[in-house]
């Protein structure tokens, strides 16, 4: 009884060995038929089978980093392509509210927006406004060839200051002449006339109301940048340049008033911290 029941156990130790056999040639011809990456990572694994899975493999074959890196780069995308529809919303948003206080100002001063020789040009640009003031013989925005200003550029000067300080513009004047005026006081040229006219609209300002902080510069140019197209000599010259910027802190308020009122509290919010 006792020799039956050892050989009826020798088979199965038999058989043990056998599937042991045929799973390790499985093995062989698997591993023989892969390509050189998983030859080498299944002989790194047998050599410190125990280190691998805590790097950036499970087993013997390593994660697909491949479709990690391009889900991870997906995500990047999608977030900057929000990120660039909201710039672009913000953009069309600005430049919406700068057309509108450009209609608004033409309205204010009674003017036509396409009139060929209007006195006033209102140009909308990347960050704000751009104003031209004409000293028309028509409509002059001095006395004379003085730095004096007439009712007209006074009207005119009022309009802009409240402008600007409705909406909080940064502001820069710029003093222009034409080439070959004949200046009547000695030692006083178009550099002086050109400065004096920027000064004169900037105190004009300032009586109207504009907090003088607001103002950047004030820069008289002489008959040096005629305008383009036009010679030295053309009475478009004699002008007022005023360059208005939004700062920071009204261009995200106006922007949050037209995203919605939570965005308007945060952006109150944020400028009184």
């Amino acid at each position: 009884m006792a020799g039956g029941g050892h050989g009826g156990g020798a088979w199965k130790v038999a058989y043990a060995d056998f599937v042991t056999a045929m799973m390790a040639l499985f093995m062989v011809l698997w591993i023989s038929a892969q390509d050189k990456k998983i030859l080498i990572a299944t002989s790194r694994y047998f050599q410190n089978p125990f280190s691998s899975p805590m790097e950036d493999h499970s087993g013997i074959m390593p994660f697909n980093k491949d479709n990690q890196q391009n889900s991870t780069d997906s995500k990047k995308e999608d977030e900057s392509a929000g990120k660039e529809q909201a710039a672009d919303k913000d953009k069309q948003i600005k430049l919406t509210f700068l057309n509108s206080v450009a209609a608004d100002f033409y309205r204010l001063l009674h003017l036509d927006e396409n009139l060929e020789q209007k006195p006033v040009d209102v140009q909308v640009t990347s960050d704000g406004l751009r104003l031209t003031l004409f000293d028309r013989a028509k409509r002059p925005l001095f006395e004379g060839e003085s730095a004096e200003p007439t009712e007209w550029g006074k009207f005119v000067m009022q309009s802009i200051a409240w402008t600007i300080d409705r909406h909080q513009f940064r502001v820069t004047i710029d003093g222009h002449t034409k080439a070959g005026l004949e200046m009547k006081k000695e030692n006083y040229g178009l550099w002086e006339l050109s400065s004096d006219r920027a000064n004169a609209a900037r105190r004009l300002l300032v009586y109207y109301a504009v907090d003088a902080k607001l103002i950047e510069r004030v820069t008289g140019y002489a008959d040096t940048r005629p305008l383009d197209g036009q010679p030295p000599t053309a009475d478009s010259n004699q002008r007022i340049t005023l360059s208005l910027t939004l700062t920071a802190k009204a261009r995200e308020k106006k922007l949050a008033e037209v995203r919605g009122p939570t965005a308007t509290a945060s952006a109150e919010s944020a400028s009184h911290p």
